[in-house]
């Protein structure tokens, strides 16, 4: 839980700059008028800092980001308190440099959005008392964002997509299918009983070692595992996907993980290669899993579909299927997904890969879209708390699991 007498804490740890300061410099408004909706976003739920300033129509009028992948990648992992103290680090500077891009005073903001849920807890709290910070000083409105949310609403941003529409939502940190119907109404169709995709995929290029491979050193697990795969055959190992007698949309991915650990032991041996040293086999293997992967993402996206459709939760010709999050941004999961789509004819539609990961823009994003809709916004900011686990919208996975819907077999052979 966060106190809210702590939150000056988080700043007395900068040491470049000093938080009051910063305040001061902006206590003098100028005289701008802005007669439409200006929000800034704020986004430190995980291992990026990030912030941007976005108005009504979906103009972003500037933005800023700080990256700690470099930092993790050679920890193997993120550590929580490094990322705390990363973003402790360069809050203040993405904050300023954002405004200054925008050409933004604080006092023209009409609010006020910061990522409070769900997240690593160390990260949520540093984004949630800068915020609080300004909140305090230049009184404006103050919109919690739920990270998911904000996932799911970013289509909205680029593409004129109405409601109801399926979303599946892959990245590091989470999976799930939901359908929304709403700026803050959504049903959640099935999600990871486990670990999530992206993570799965960070601890094979782990065990693979890729961080050592000269093509992949700068590369986080997951984009390594596609950049690898596209030089290996798919078919040369094969790799069950998960829960195939299971007809729900959850998904499980700590068994595609150990099989494939196995895999790898036994190709070492096979190869006399030690631990820690690149196997010869190594694209092979990234690129079964990623097909592995691919296929069971496709499978229970394709029931989702199809029981959205029995139940008339979205229109019969002409649904939207929108993927979101890091995963997303990898094409040959897309490619799945879109012959899914195809066969059910939905459109398939996907943020641009910079906005699929973690960004300021969608935060900013979902404050505009609950300021239009009046929803969850603040004007009194005591007992606000983060939340590191949340639920998004109700769980109705129970019903899909019931309807019990046979999925079609569909061919996910294709090259890029």
């Amino acid at each position: 839980m966060l106190i809210l007498s702590k939150t000056a804490g988080v700043f007395s740890r900068s040491p470049k700059r000093n938080v009051y300061g910063f305040l001061r410099s902006f206590s003098v408004c100028p005289g701008t008028l802005f007669p439409h909706k200006l929000v800034l976003g704020i986004e430190t739920s995980c291992d990026d800092t990030a912030a941007a300033v976005v108005d009504e129509a979906g103009h972003v009028l500037g933005e800023a980001m700080h990256s700690q992948t470099e930092v993790h990648l050679k920890t193997g992992g993120i550590v929580p308190p490094v990322a705390q103290q990363l973003h402790r680090e360069n809050i203040q500077r993405i904050v300023e440099e954002t405004l200054s891009a925008s050409s933004i005073s604080l006092c023209d903001l009409s609010a006020i959005a910061t990522t409070i849920k769900p997240g690593l807890a160390l990260s949520l709290g540093v984004g949630l008392s800068f915020s609080l910070q300004l909140v305090n000083q230049f009184k404006k409105p103050f919109i919690p964002i739920h990270h998911m949310e904000a996932h799911a609403l970013t289509i909205r941003l680029t593409n004129k997509v109405e409601f109801p529409f399926l979303v599946l939502l892959i990245s590091g940190g989470h999976c799930l299918l939901a359908l929304v119907r709403g700026v803050s109404d959504f049903l959640l169709l099935g999600k990871s009983l486990d670990i999530a995709p992206g993570d799965m995929l960070d601890k094979v290029a782990r065990r693979l070692s890729l961080i050592k491979h000269p093509e992949c050193s700068t590369m986080s697990g997951g984009k390594a595992i596609e950049h690898l795969a596209k030089q290996g055959n798919r078919f040369h190992f094969t790799i069950n996907p998960p829960m195939q007698n299971a007809k729900n949309c959850d998904f499980s991915f700590t068994g595609l993980q150990h099989v494939t650990d196995k895999l790898i032991k036994h190709k070492e041996k096979e190869e006399g290669v030690e631990q820690g040293q690149i196997l010869s086999s190594a694209a092979d293997i990234a690129a079964a899993v990623q097909h592995t992967t691919a296929c069971h993402l496709a499978k229970r996206t394709h029931r989702a579909i199809l029981f959205c459709k029995q139940k008339k939760l979205l229109p019969p010709t002409n649904a939207v299927l929108v993927v979101s999050g890091g995963v997303a941004s990898n094409l040959y999961i897309r490619r799945a997904l879109e012959i899914v789509a195809n066969e059910t004819q939905c459109t398939l539609l996907c943020p641009p890969p910079r906005l699929c990961t973690d960004n300021g823009i969608m935060i900013a994003w979902n404050g505009i879209e609950r300021l239009r809709a009046g929803l969850g916004i603040l004007h009194d900011v005591e007992g606000i708390r983060y939340e590191p686990k949340c639920p998004l919208g109700v769980d109705i996975s129970k019903e899909v699991a019931e309807a019990a819907i046979k999925v079609p077999q569909l061919k996910i052979q294709f090259d890029l």
